[in-house]
């Protein structure tokens, strides 16, 4: 599925979203600058977390309670072998039954199974993003 909007819309293509997903964990695939963390920021308001902060860029993940689940926000933009998600328990996180939203995937692909959600994003200007779901 492809959805074109514009920021403002950002918070009805969240809900969206959630409503859509089958699976908890969501990898963001998208250049960096194209809106991964406001995405996940939006997705997080959605499933009722109050204190959101920024990408997690130097701590690797940031975690929130929601209404009903946990939410984990990794930014694996900065992890540079598959060790350094051992050292921090990264599949531990995968087991918790909470939403777990991943920038920068691609490293953590040997921990991930099936049951995993895409995004795509792309910045068609500074206000207009085409998202795709797989």
């Amino acid at each position: 599925m492809t959805l074109t909007y514009k920021l403002s819309e950002i918070d009805d293509i969240a809900a969206q979203l959630i409503e859509m997903f089958k699976y908890k964990t969501i990898l963001f695939e998208a250049e960096m600058g194209s809106g991964k963390t406001t995405l996940i920021k939006a997705l997080a308001s959605c499933l009722g977390v109050n204190d959101i902060t920024g990408s997690p860029t130097f701590s690797l993940v940031n975690e929130y309670q929601g209404l009903t689940d946990k939410v984990y926000h990794f930014d694996l933009y900065r992890i540079e072998d598959e060790d350094e998600l051992y050292d921090i328990g990264f599949e531990d996180y995968l087991t918790d039954n909470a939403y777990v939203f991943i920038e920068w995937p691609d490293i953590a692909t040997p921990f991930l199974e099936d049951q995993v959600h895409t995004i795509k994003l792309l910045a068609i200007n500074s206000d207009t993003r085409q998202l795709t779901l797989e």
